[in-house]
């Protein structure tokens, strides 16, 4: 269960699933730090960090959209977004074959039927089924001119990019609009979820797919989205139903 001080939080985000995120937490804590997935100092802190931190983001993703969750690791916040919001879409994209096990066990253990599972970089996964979505996430995966490389091409036109981000967010969208820009996408958007729930707010870089491009190679494995190399930030609306922009600072 999730200390008192963030269960009220947690319960209006996660709604009359929660019971279910509690179990995905038991999960991280136990076989999660167990693979090397979650950090053992993270596993305290797991819900303010992690669960809260990513279903917050739900408040950005219309009803049934299809998501692409690149650099998955353990699952945030591709698995905690299946959690939060049963109607969306969500396919999995990881590398390393120890994270596709696991987010294969968390799905088939959690019951998530609206979530498959792909091992492979971003560019396996341009021209299949599961390309061409409404929304692309990803956390902790890379710099954001590398990650809208991977990405964009995963969205269709009109298609956004959710990438979740901690202090370096302006930064990296002042250096890099210029690359994001030749990738297809529009202006890059700082946006904050979870805004009045949890402080600070879940910080996201939103940039929409406005023409398509050729997909540039993922080259090296990126690293997933790990639980620890992330930073702070949660809350949220339960559901998240509308097509709800958070708060929106621009860099």
């Amino acid at each position: 269960m999730p200390p008192a001080d963030i269960a009220e939080v947690a319960r209006r985000v996660f709604g009359e699933r929660f019971d279910l995120a509690v179990a995905f937490a038991r999960l991280l804590v136990t076989d999660g730090v167990v693979r090397g997935l979650i950090g053992p100092r993270e596993a305290p802190r797991i819900w303010e960090r992690h669960l809260v931190n990513c279903a917050v983001v739900s408040e950005m993703i219309p009803i049934g959209a299809s998501v692409v969750d690149v650099g998955s690791g353990a699952g945030l916040p591709g698995i905690v977004l299946a959690v939060a919001r049963p109607d969306l879409r969500i396919t999995l994209v990881e590398p390393l074959a120890r994270r596709t096990a696991f987010l294969t066990e968390a799905v088939a253990e959690l019951g998530l039927s609206t979530v498959e599972v792909v091992r492979g970089r971003a560019d396996d996964v341009v021209g299949s089924a599961a390309a061409n979505a409404d929304v692309v996430t990803a956390r902790a995966v890379a710099p954001l001119d590398r990650l809208a490389g991977w990405c964009l091409p995963l969205a269709g036109v009109g298609g956004r990019l959710l990438a979740l981000k901690g202090a370096s967010a302006e930064d990296e969208i002042a250096e890099h609009w210029a690359v994001v820009a030749e990738l297809g996408g529009g202006e890059p958007v700082l946006r904050l979820c979870g805004m009045g729930l949890i402080d600070p707010p879940t910080t996201v870089v939103e940039i929409v797919k406005e023409r398509a491009v050729k997909p540039v190679p993922s080259g090296p494995k990126p690293p997933s989205g790990r639980a620890a190399d992330t930073g702070r930030g949660a809350g949220g609306r339960s559901g998240g139903r509308g097509s709800g922009r958070g708060s929106t600072r621009r860099g």
